[in-house]
């Protein structure tokens, strides 16, 4: 057997020593692609010719740029699972493996039959994740997803388009990919048990459930413009809310602001001349100005002149969070993604290049961009691990992963509190550090009451300590605290942690075993890195606002409902730290992981910007090669919705029948892709006329039955009730003391063996468990709280526990 080759470069990586099997073709193979980034050693086994997404579009000369997009630096070897050779080297493999991967046994028709059960019950240590579009059980296991299909069940097309608009599918692939980086967070955590107690796990991950959770959840977090409202709420068509996050046309294009905070108004105020017609104090109430029929127009006359440059800059300069919306090129040629070595000139193949995400992650301030070029595939007899495997700690037993673990949560909004929260639900336990002059921006809502349904979905199973940082008694006990802790978490705009004097050298000298996390807008580097950033801004900085817009209306902007990249940017924050985690165990000392929100975005859009590069994309910034038809119909009823979506022949012929086309079967001129995407538009009539007389969920049952990927549009409030999510168990019904009614939240994050469902402890109110944490941290007794209470370095809950009614 070949020794494999090692890049001296991985042997430093987080993941180093960490064996991974990579069987998940098409977008799956996202998660492999993660975890060599973070140094993992992770070897694709395909079926002799190799998996089909070696031929997937965009194709550059007979090239996958898809596939090159998610397999960099992987090893890639060929097996004949019918051959005994094969069979046992791949047994081999398995047996000294940490982690498989695989998104094919489940499915009848798997050109790729490897025996799962078998393999879990022969190998009682591995972590095995299998992805599969509903889940290996459940009403839904059989049936056939595709992106617009998860987006169409999770209630995420509900909510993006305009009003009176059919719903509007959001561009790319976001909802898969979102799904996958999931499914990456559950195999370290599962990894991370393992470590602790040398017992594997069996992960059943149903992508259409992750999308749900890791995109743009109906019953989690929510951004602050909501004021509390969850989506559960939102009315029955597509919700009005340009106002939120309002894009205004100037001189050289448009522009998005984002006026969220009192402080954000002021600047505002400032910049536009401090104008009489909104000096009203009120204004500076998030609600009011939503209310205002006058202001968004005042300042669309404000900045209709101006230049999108001078108006970024002067923004910045009145602390007005404001982008201007680039197109694709404009951002790709951006200074900013230079200066921060964002993309890498790949050689994918012999004398072709194309430029691809140098990583999401930064490690210690240098990038994880995957190393090496795009496997070729071997024969499978020469295939072997480098290097030594981290072996079983078994640290200590404990009901939850990371039990133990404690967490300080420096998080703000989305990213911050759906960061913490993810750790939380696997057992750390995670204090929120707010100071109560400046509370978390997500705690306003629209009635002045002190907590939401929003915000207590995303800060459950977390204690809360209210300090002063910018006292020198507030940030020395800060410090004490770092020194017991084993993360902290963070997300504010870069340099503001230094400003306190709690940069990470400082940090890290306090305590070297400290796992540091901080994600921003833009990165912690870069021209760009001190601005002002929420994903909003962020969307339009990357070129994807542009994008999601109706072809027909050049200014129908329609993301502002949806809350992304937050949710997937958390999850790969926690991703980042469970890796280091799992590096402290082997070399015991910590470090830090960086993300920029915009390069999650970019990343996502890997395969286009290639194609671009390439000359393939057709002046498009991402080309529209989807079969046909590709899209949502509208059914019998009001407002009532279905998605149809062929992905090769076998679908269309099947499609015909059902729909009772046997003209357009037979039509030669239609028996390709291709000829059925220059035949678009009649192809999609023909598809209406049929739907217009059947209810969406009659309509995806008879399609779906001949193995067409085909969904009915689901509002938020009507998930908890879906036969498919409470088969899966994903949401529960829970209580808030100072909620009057339950509410729905999140469940299960995944089905397993091992993991248990989260924990569901309240959110906490600001300063509620100051005194607690410090005697258990710290050992502190009452008389020193009280003296540091009487000082306001720290804060004690103010507001009272508000009683539900009788």
């Amino acid at each position: 057997m070949m020794a494999p080759v090692v890049d001296e470069a991985m042997l430093d990586r987080p993941l180093s020593g960490v064996r991974v099997i990579d069987c998940a073709p098409g977008t799956a193979a996202l998660a492999g692609q993660l975890l060599v980034e973070l140094g993992a050693d992770v070897v694709r086994i395909e079926p002799p010719r190799g998996f089909s997404d070696r031929m997937s579009t965009p194709l550059h000369d007979g090239i996958s740029l898809s596939f090159a997009a998610r397999n960099l630096g992987k090893r890639a070897f060929a097996a004949d699972l019918t051959d005994e050779v094969d069979r046992n080297a791949v047994d081999r493999l398995i047996a000294e493996a940490d982690i498989l991967i695989e998104a094919s046994w489940s499915r009848p028709d798997s050109a790729f039959p490897i025996d799962i059960p078998a393999i879990v019950a022969a190998n009682p240590g591995l972590v095995v994740l299998s992805i599969s579009d509903f889940g290996l059980e459940g009403p839904l296991a059989h049936a056939q997803g595709t992106d617009p299909v998860f987006h169409a069940l999770s209630g995420e097309l509900a909510r993006s388009g305009l009003p009176g608009r059919p719903p509007l599918l959001p561009p790319g692939e976001l909802a898969t990919q979102c799904a996958v980086t999931h499914a990456v967070y559950l195999a370290l955590v599962a990894y991370w048990y393992r470590l602790r107690t040398g017992r594997g796990d069996h992960l059943d991950l149903s992508l259409l459930d992750a999308a749900g959770l890791a995109l743009d959840p109906g019953y989690g977090i929510a951004g602050s413009a909501t004021a509390g409202v969850p989506p559960s709420k939102f009315p029955r068509g597509r919700p009005d809310v340009r106002h939120r996050y309002p894009i205004f046309p100037c001189a050289d294009g448009h522009v998005r602001m984002c006026i969220l905070a009192p402080r954000q108004w002021d600047g505002l105020f400032e910049w536009m001349g401090r104008p009489a017609a909104f000096a009203d104090p009120a204004f500076r109430l998030i609600q009011k100005r939503f209310a205002s029929p006058d202001l968004l127009p005042a300042i669309a006359a404000f900045v209709r002149d101006r230049k999108r440059e001078d108006i970024e800059r002067d923004g910045q300069r009145f602390g007005v969070p404001v982008a201007a919306l680039l197109d694709l090129d404009e951002t790709l040629a951006s200074d900013h993604l230079a200066a921060r070595s964002a993309f890498n000139v790949v050689e994918i193949a012999p004398g072709v290049k194309a430029p691809l995400p140098n990583g999401v992650f930064e490690i210690d301030g240098s990038r994880a961009g995957p190393a090496g070029g795009m496997a070729r595939l071997d024969p499978i007899t020469q295939a072997s691990w480098f290097g030594p495997r981290l072996p079983v700690q078994r640290i200590m037993m404990a009901d939850r992963p990371l039990e133990g673990l404690k967490v300080l949560n420096l998080g703000v909004i989305v990213v911050g509190a759906e960061q913490s929260r993810v750790l939380a639900d696997q057992g750390a336990d995670v204090v929120k550090v707010e100071n109560q002059a400046y509370p978390d921006g997500n705690r306003q809502t629209h009635d002045g009451s002190i907590m939401s349904v929003t915000f207590a979905a995303g800060h459950r199973n977390q204690r809360a300590l209210a300090i002063d940082l910018r006292d020198a008694a507030g940030k020395a006990l800060f410090l004490r605290l770092a020194g017991e802790a084993d993360v902290i978490l963070s997300n504010f705009k870069p340099g503001t942690l230094e400003s306190l004097g709690l940069d990470p050298a400082t940090l890290m000298r306090t305590n070297p075993r400290l796992v540091l996390s901080d994600s921003s807008a833009f990165g912690a580097t870069g021209p760009w890195s001190r601005r002002l950033g929420y994903g909003p801004l962020v969307r339009a900085s990357t070129g994807l606002s542009g994008l999601w817009r109706y072809d027909d209306d050049p200014a129908g902007f329609s993301d502002a409902v949806t809350v992304y990249p937050d949710h997937v940017a958390g999850r790969i924050g926690a991703i980042g730290v469970l890796a280091l985690l799992i590096r402290r165990l082997r070399t015991d000392r910590g470090g830090r992981v960086s993300v920029s929100q915009a390069e999650v975005i970019l990343s996502h859009m890997a395969p286009a910007i290639a194609a671009r590069a390439l000359g393939q994309a057709d002046g498009a910034p991402i080309a529209d090669d989807h079969d046909a038809p590709w899209g949502v119909f509208p059914c019998a009823g009001n407002d009532e919705w279905c998605v149809v979506t062929v992905r090769d022949d076998r679908d269309w012929q099947r499609l015909c029948a059902v729909i009772g086309r046997d003209d357009l079967a037979r039509d030669a001129s239609l028996a390709t892709a291709a000829g059925r995407r220059q035949a678009r538009a009649r192809i999609d009539d023909a598809v209406a006329a049929w739907l217009a007389d059947h209810a969406p969920r009659d309509a995806m049952a008879l399609l779906q039955d001949v193995g067409v990927p085909a969904a009915a549009m689901l509002r938020v409030a009507e998930l908890p009730h879906h036969p498919h999510y409470i088969e899966r168990g994903q949401f529960r019904l829970v209580e808030q003391p100072q909620l009057a009614d339950p509410f729905h939240v999140e469940n299960m994050p995944v089905r397993a063996v091992g993991l248990p469902d989260p924990p569901q402890r309240p959110a906490p109110l600001s300063g509620e468990h100051t005194a607690e944490v410090l005697v258990e941290w710290l050992g502190l007794d009452w008389p020193a709280i009280e003296q540091l209470l009487d000082r306001g370095t720290v804060q004690a809950m103010r507001a009272p526990v508000v009683a539900k009614p009788a």
